[in-house]
């Protein structure tokens, strides 16, 4: 069975209300396919059904599982290299040098799915700060399945092997079964919560660097707008941005600008001072 116009829009109103998320029309064939197990879950017969009982009895808790399943979680370890090679060669170096004093970092996965983002700023971190530094990793989604996932911190066979050098593996994993768990002393720098980039951000402290990789795109500009706005507010004056490839605050925040960061780039505010990085426009 396919979905009907009314099932649709009742799944993609839901979905852009609670994260933001535009799901156009024609995306009627990947709604269906994720919900399917969903439908399962919770003892409906199928979709139509399932999506049917929502529209006349709302159930916060289904809701949440149409949300967790509609959002999309596509990620692994140092995916994309590009900003992991800058952290280690142009970043770090520089924040070693301005945090001297303090001689700790804290970081933000703000995107982190099941968590590979985050524990691979832990390796990379781990790898290139001298001893006697600490630093502190915060991972977010909007995803609470993911939030728990991350959390565990074990991985499949064919998890670890997208992206993880096999050093990395036998360094900073160790076998849970069938899967591998990060090991504790890695484990102890990263956190993870639930939490909606598009509601407003709840008290933070300044970070140093902040990932927010691969979801502005599923943005509108004016929500885009915002999440760039709200995360300025809790990036430090010199700290750096970190967006996907396909990403820009280009033409939408104007209070960044782009500088160059080895190979790739990321942003900063117009009125910091250089840390790490040097102008591009």
């Amino acid at each position: 069975m396919t979905l009907s116009q009314a099932e649709f829009a009742f799944v993609s109103n839901l979905v852009r209300k609670e994260a933001s998320i535009v799901l156009a029309p024609g995306k009627e064939y990947l709604v269906e396919a994720r919900l399917i197990p969903v439908a399962r879950a919770v003892g409906a017969p199928n979709v139509n059904e399932f999506i049917g009982d929502l529209q006349k009895r709302p159930n916060p808790a289904h809701q949440r599982k149409i949300i967790d399943a509609l959002t999309t979680n596509e990620t692994s370890f140092f995916r994309d290299r590009e900003p992991f090679a800058a952290l280690t060669d142009v970043v770090l170096p520089e924040l070693i040098k301005s945090r001297a004093t303090v001689r700790k970092l804290r970081f933000w996965s703000a995107a982190s799915s099941s968590g590979q983002e985050a524990y691979s700023l832990a390796i990379t971190l781990q790898e290139t700060l001298p001893a006697g530094w600490t630093y502190e990793i915060l991972g977010t989604d909007i995803s609470t399945a993911m939030v728990d996932r991350a959390q565990k911190a074990e991985y499949s066979q064919v998890e670890v092997n997208r992206g993880l050098a096999a050093t990395q593996l036998v360094q900073y994993f160790e076998r849970a079964g069938a899967h591998w768990r990060i090991i504790p002393a890695l484990r102890k720098n990263v956190s993870f919560k639930h939490m909606s980039l598009t509601a407003p951000f709840p008290p933070m402290q300044p970070f140093d660097v902040i990932f927010l990789r691969n979801v502005l795109i599923y943005f509108d500009v004016a929500t885009k707008r915002q999440v760039l706005q709200n995360a300025a507010k809790i990036l430090r004056p010199d700290g750096l941005l970190f967006l996907g490839a396909a990403e820009t605050t280009i033409g939408i925040d104007d209070n960044y600008e782009r500088v160059a960061a080895g190979r790739t780039s990321a942003y900063r505010s117009r009125t910091a001072a250089p840390a790490g990085a040097a102008r591009r426009g």
